[in-house]
């Protein structure tokens, strides 16, 4: 039940700590997770609001530490967070598009102890990553490719995939491969924040799916093979959802620019929430105890068919904001979930996917985040 505070089962510690250290970002892709009204979230912690939220988490048992945003290069002291997340024993990657990392900074961020670099390309052509991105960004990530490579960092290629660019997998993959970087995550689009928002624009067809996957499976079958490639089916395209964050409470603790905690990106979109800030409560409490937090943990909440669903510690139920999304109903099951009473609704909207839109594609911007959120 939202709002109950009660802890059952035992609460284990949260393992994956994001730090969304801004909301400020150079690109402007019409997939952005960050929430539609960021541009109405402006306040950022500091330094050492950061710094004690690091220990704190450390304490708690967090083991991996991302910075993320927006564009997390973009703080002036990114450097000084991955040094003091080094000496508390953090695992961190660096989830960025790449603007801002120049030789200097590389250098600097390698110092201080960074251990692992995600890069996202919006696409493996320039005409579609600028498009996408809004921005004339695909010479200058292919530097930093290089240049995270010059660093002997680990290297993640992200590539969201969607209608447009599910036709370049091959390409893809190959600019992943001549770039050398270890792993290539093609996660198909999760429809909430600015996709949503896009759907239409961003949902592929069946057909689409089908042969990029194909393709992705004849690559890891070559002997030479080089780049672990993964390939995140979107749930909309499945009978079954995903366990979304491994369960709400469970492993994953999002922190935002302002200081709210989150157990998802996107929870500031559901309603009934009472969600905490670190500045006013320590994490341990919120982490064990905020309304928030307990909102969705275990399955005392769930209605049916997840009640009395055999898979429920499986899925956990799936997303909460996918369900609310599309029913209305934080607490419905995942409607991609073919038991669920709203399934037809997914079915509906994958059909809709061949056909034309007329309604124009809206790129993240400070502009676009007021005309959708006035009064936020």
């Amino acid at each position: 039940m939202a709002g109950s505070s009660e802890i059952s089962p035992p609460v284990s510690p949260p393992l994956w700590l994001l730090a969304e250290l801004t909301y400020r970002c150079p690109l402007h892709c019409v997939f952005c997770y960050n929430p539609t009204q960021y541009a109405r979230l402006q306040a950022e912690m500091t330094t050492a609001q950061w710094v004690d939220v690091m220990r704190q988490a450390r304490a708690l048992g967090a083991a991996q530490l991302g910075f993320s945003g927006g564009e997390p290069l973009l703080r002036d002291d990114l450097e000084e967070l991955v040094q003091e997340a080094r000496r508390l024993g953090f695992y961190t990657n660096l989830i960025t598009s790449g603007v801002g990392l120049n030789e200097t900074r590389a250098r600097r961020l390698k110092d201080a102890g960074l251990d692992h670099v995600q890069l996202s390309f919006q696409d493996s052509t320039k005409k579609l990553n600028d498009f996408l991105s809004h921005t004339k960004t695909f010479e200058l990530k292919q530097k930093v490719a290089r240049l995270v490579k010059q660093h002997d960092w680990p290297m993640v290629m992200n590539c969201v995939l969607h209608r447009h660019n599910l036709p370049h997998v091959g390409k893809i993959i190959e600019m992943a491969v001549a770039l050398e970087a270890e792993y290539l995550e093609l996660a198909n689009t999760q429809y909430y924040g600015w996709a949503w928002t896009n759907r239409d624009h961003l949902m592929p067809t069946h057909e689409q799916l089908i042969e990029a996957e194909a393709v992705v499976n004849r690559y890891r079958q070559q002997p030479d093979a080089r780049c672990r490639v993964l390939f995140v089916v979107p749930d909309y395209f499945e009978e079954r959802p995903k366990a979304c964050m491994n369960g709400w409470g469970a492993v994953f603790l999002a922190i935002a620019p302002d200081g709210t905690a989150l157990p998802c990106h996107n929870a500031r979109d559901l309603p009934g929430l009472s969600l905490p800030r670190v500045q006013e409560q320590p994490l341990a409490d919120i982490w064990a105890r905020s309304q928030a937090f307990n909102a969705y943990r275990g399955d005392a909440w769930m209605k049916p068919p997840c009640s009395g669903c055999d898979e429920r510690h499986k899925d956990f139920g799936g997303c909460r904001c996918q369900a609310f999304l599309i029913t209305g109903d934080a607490a419905q099951a995942d409607p991609v979930c073919s038991k669920s009473p709203h399934h037809a609704k997914v079915v509906e909207l994958v059909r809709r996917a061949p056909e034309h839109r007329i309604t124009p594609i809206v790129f993240r911007s400070d502009s676009e985040s007021r005309r959708l959120h006035p009064q936020a």
